[in-house]
């Protein structure tokens, strides 16, 4: 996936295919809630994945998109879930349509959060908008009773969507065998370096980003220096 991005906010209008004017595209207003990997903490060119991803959905998906990465770096699910409402209201003061998406799980796993009780402040944050969401759900990272607490709030966060319908992103499973994914740390050991954030965005996208949204995959090719199948 390349690394550079588009706009940081689409415009209002793109060119139609084949030269046929502009063309009219939906204002989406997208606030991102998680923690450190939402704000890319480890990324050198402070992309983190949420800034992949808005790159790769340009104004000619039929999206003018508009994302708020609002992650705090060590906070849990229950301190996201909390913040939710307060945050997305003056985000959502404007714009066509107004989405949420939930990244949370590793900072529960790391602090040793009964799953039980995470699954439980996700339900909350759920409910406290009322606009579609798409969850994420934690990468494996961290040492192996960190990973095995992660894939139980995975396995968790996966039964408490598909009871709610609402879509869900794994991401444990593409990339816990993976070899590139394992290399792909900061210097601290715990979070993704570019490539990382990389391989996170590209299963983003790959995963019903679009879809979610409505809109249409760009025509361009995805440039990626690593996949999650490698």
């Amino acid at each position: 996936m390349s690394d550079e991005p588009a706009a940081g906010a689409a415009g209002d209008e793109s060119a139609a295919p084949d030269g046929q004017g502009p063309r009219d595209v939906r204002d989406v207003r997208i606030c991102v809630f998680g923690d450190s990997f939402v704000t890319g903490v480890g990324d050198p060119k402070a992309l983190g994945w949420v800034g992949r991803v808005a790159a790769r959905t340009p104004p000619s998906t039929g999206v003018s998109l508009t994302t708020y990465p609002l992650g705090v770096r060590g906070e849990g699910a229950e301190e996201v879930a909390v913040r939710m409402p307060m945050e997305c209201a003056p985000r959502f003061a404007r714009g066509d349509e107004h989405r949420v998406v939930l990244a949370v799980g590793v900072a529960d796993a790391v602090r040793g959060v009964a799953p039980a009780r995470s699954a439980a402040a996700l339900a909350f944050g759920l409910e406290s908008v009322g606009v579609p969401a798409l969850v994420m759900g934690p990468p494996p990272v961290g040492d192996a009773e960190v990973q095995g607490r992660i894939a139980e709030l995975d396995r968790g966060y996966a039964q408490l969507c598909a009871q709610r319908e609402v879509p869900y992103i794994t991401t444990f499973e593409p990339l816990s065998r993976k070899t590139p994914w394992q290399r792909a740390r900061a210097d601290d050991g715990l979070h993704p370096d570019q490539s990382g954030y990389g391989m996170l965005a590209y299963i983003v996208l790959g995963g019903g980003w679009y879809p979610w949204l409505g809109a249409e995959p760009p025509t361009s090719p995805v440039k990626r220096r690593h996949s999650a199948r490698e």
